[in-house]
């Protein structure tokens, strides 16, 4: 539901403040800024629109980034409360695939037997839904899929049980991603430790190298920035074996092309380490061009691809006050080609914040007008994007009031 004016994330910075004993000064002098600025913020005239700025106020007043960013927030519209009314089935089912996975002893099956193939066929349509940025339709697929592999997990033996395994991994890092953009961020760690769990039975290094890129998303999401970059990297002297072998498999270079572009993320978010951020996109790069054009990972969900590692600069761009160099990043780019509907909206939200930080707030409207015309729930719901039309219904865009408008009403921002 639509936040009360007197709980936007300025009130929680407040709160948080005092609570850690620091005065507007000391906070404002923490973060470079002024303290008209903070005042500013506390107030609500100032919006937060830089993940890197939150994750530091969060850290120096010791509170989560996700209670700070006020997530989970749940839209009335566009299949927000449906989203939201599966999480209990998920979170039981999660729960008990962990006890499950630790060979918890009296633990019965809920079912009767399961059919791995349609199981199978069930993670796909969950998995597209994921890649359309449908995330009710995800939410609402998951928890029946992930219950019934718990129970061939528990009464499947041999080749067929390995199966249920990664099936397990898959299902749950699919319920990661949605958890993460639904705003549940400790549910999605859970998730991310299943899917560790099953791929530690398992022992195979390139869904461990995976899994290790689904805990750095739910750490992003904490704004634990340290320890995403030191999973990443264990992940990656894993795999540097495979990767330097003398033909290496395609899904170990995308791997590790996709853990540096996590490890991005992380250094643009954490102290505005602009020269760590920009080495590993260009690492990140290199791999996606020995991969070549046509590469997409979709199997392993990362869909690490040379547009991909375009999608990760232009946010990495935003966070170290680069947006041009951001957009620019990564030249001809098929954005519009990629097989995957999230990342291209993830894309156009972080396009929309650039354009903005570089003055151009109407085309940074039509921007997100279009990226909610494609993927109503995800932009919406995405708490930078509802930051960056804060910001802009903050200052007005004249020239696309009407535009504006319309986001502001979809996002519920007023009651």
């Amino acid at each position: 539901m639509p936040l009360p004016t007197d709980e936007h994330i300025g009130t929680r910075v407040r709160i948080a403040r005092n609570a850690a004993g620091l005065t507007q000064v000391e906070l404002a002098d923490f973060l470079s800024r002024t303290e008209s600025w903070m005042a500013n913020v506390e107030a609500g005239r100032q919006s937060l629109d830089r993940y890197s700025v939150i994750t530091a106020i969060a850290d120096r007043c010791d509170v989560d980034v996700v209670w700070l960013l006020g997530q989970p927030y749940r839209l009335q519209r566009n299949g927000g409360q449906l989203a939201h009314a599966y999480i209990p089935a998920l979170r039981t089912g999660l729960r008990r695939a962990g006890l499950i996975l630790s060979g918890h002893p009296g633990l019965t099956p809920q079912g009767g037997p399961v059919d791995l193939a349609a199981l199978r066929t069930g993670l796909s349509k969950a998995n597209v839904a994921r890649q359309a940025a449908n995330l009710p339709k995800v939410a609402m697929k998951l928890p029946p899929l992930v219950e019934d592999l718990n129970t061939a997990v528990l009464t499947q033996a041999g080749p067929a049980r390995e199966e249920a395994l990664r099936l397990l991994v898959d299902a749950a890092r699919t319920a990661r991603m949605c958890l993460n953009q639904l705003g549940y961020a400790d549910l999605a760690w859970s998730a991310a430790e299943v899917a560790a769990g099953a791929a530690t039975q398992l022992d195979d290094p390139v869904i461990k190298a995976a899994v290790a890129w689904d805990r750095c998303g739910a750490l992003l999401h904490q704004a634990s920035l340290r320890e995403t970059v030191a999973v990443a990297d264990a992940a990656l002297r894993e795999l540097e074996p495979y990767a330097t072998a003398s033909q290496p498999e395609d899904a170990v270079l995308s791997l590790r092309g996709a853990l540096h572009l996590r490890c991005s993320i992380a250094y643009a978010r954490g102290a505005g380490r602009k020269e760590d951020a920009w080495a590993r996109v260009d690492a990140a790069l290199a791999d996606a061009d020995r991969l070549g054009p046509d590469w997409y990972d979709l199997e392993l969900h990362t869909v690490f691809s040379r547009s991909n590692v375009a999608v990760h600069a232009a946010e990495a761009g935003v966070e170290v006050d680069q947006p041009d160099t951001g957009l620019k990043k990564v030249k001809n780019a098929a954005i519009g080609t990629m097989p995957s509907r999230e990342r291209r909206t993830h894309f156009m939200i972080d396009s929309a914040r650039a354009l903005h930080r570089m003055g151009k707030s109407p085309s940074a409207v039509l921007k997100l007008r279009e990226a909610a015309a494609d993927a109503p729930y995800y932009v919406y719901a995405h708490p930078m994007s509802r930051a960056l039309v804060a910001d802009m219904a903050r200052i007005g865009v004249p020239s696309q009031a009407s535009a504006l408008s319309g986001l502001i009403r979809n996002m519920e921002l007023v009651s």
